[in-house]
């Protein structure tokens, strides 16, 4: 009962139903996919592992991009208007899923990665470029396996308010998980990657088309409502006090003003 909750605003609390998350169709297209990778090197593990998740993607359906942090600056050091800035954030806008590929060093992901992240605003006016996007995470590491990475991008991932999916993928000894053409050998890890993205396209389908729902929020709609009251109540009192006709005084006038002398 609304009696219950004396703080809650009945006419903005929404009741999550089945019917509400249900729909008649989805969208036409296949699911899009962007995919970040986080190393610089000629010979990089991530990129490698980023394409070989582009493959499996498409071989599911999906239609994808994968950006390249080449000549993207650091951030701030340059407006966002810059092409490369504007080339991830129009990637990011179209993207309904993505994944990010970050190799660990120091314990942690790399710069190049975290500069992709930094310069993808929680929000841009009226438009959150990441919010309700489904997630997958993946890290290479040189040595033995660790999460430290895929922890951190959950982090992340969390941050820009996206749809993390529950698996993810750690390869170990990356070195020695590809041949010489850059294709990843087959193995338990590889079994994991095609895991993680068979899960990715699964709930990209599911959230794509409701994550407008999914991610409404209880506090922004009262933000909102109290933000139309405001407004309403401003341009309602503006024109009535600039066409109020100015009363004359009821007082007597002095002994000058009667005179003329006023």
């Amino acid at each position: 009962m609304i009696e219950e909750l004396p703080h809650v605003d009945a006419a903005l609390l929404d009741t999550p139903s089945l019917a509400k998350l249900a729909l008649p169709a989805g969208a036409g297209h296949p699911p899009r996919i962007l995919i970040l990778y986080g190393s610089l090197r000629p010979q990089s593990f991530s990129r490698k592992l980023a394409l070989e998740a582009e493959r499996i993607l498409r071989r599911f359906g999906a239609e994808t991009r994968v950006f390249d942090p080449h000549d993207l600056p650091i951030l701030d050091s340059v407006p966002a208007s810059h092409p490369k800035v504007q080339e991830l954030r129009a990637l990011s806008l179209w993207s309904e899923g993505q994944v990010w590929v970050s190799p660990e060093r120091h314990g942690t992901l790399t710069g190049v990665f975290k500069n992709q992240i930094d310069w993808l605003p929680l929000e841009d006016g009226s438009v959150r470029p990441t919010q309700g996007r489904t997630l997958a995470v993946m890290q290479v590491c040189g040595g033995s396996q660790s999460f430290n990475v895929v922890n951190a991008l959950r982090v992340l991932g969390r941050w820009m308010r996206m749809v993390t999916i529950p698996n993810q993928s750690s390869v170990a000894k990356a070195w020695q998980e590809f041949d010489e053409d850059g294709r990843m050998k087959p193995s338990p890890f590889y079994d994991r990657v095609v895991d993680v993205m068979e899960e990715l396209f699964k709930f990209t389908l599911l959230v794509r088309d409701r994550s407008n729902y999914l991610v409404d929020r209880y506090s922004e709609r009262k933000g909102a409502a109290r933000a139309i009251a405001l407004s309403t109540a401003v341009a309602v009192t503006e024109p009535v006090a600039a066409t109020t006709p100015v009363k004359e005084t009821s007082q007597p006038r002095s002994a000058c003003c009667a005179n003329g002398a006023c």
